[in-house]
């Protein structure tokens, strides 16, 4: 079985970064929302720029409702 860290669909913006964004988050234990304003931080400049930096905003903005109620700031 091929190791799936050194193996990627569709580009290497996670590839040639010397911590893989999955890595960081499992290891940490992030949730689901926490973890993708990880990943689209890490892969806006290699990948789909100020759109992917949107995504994290988004994911910031649902975060700050689940955990304190709030909506956008």
């Amino acid at each position: 079985m091929t190791d799936p860290l050194t193996t990627q669909i569709g580009g290497r913006h996670y590839l040639d970064m010397p911590i893989q964004p999955i890595e960081f988050i499992t290891r940490n234990g992030l949730d689901f929302c926490s973890g993708n304003v990880i990943k689209y931080v890490c892969r806006h400049r290699l990948k789909n720029g100020k759109a992917d930096l949107l995504k994290a905003r988004h994911y910031l903005d649902l975060l700050i409702m689940a955990e304190y109620g709030e909506e956008q700031i």
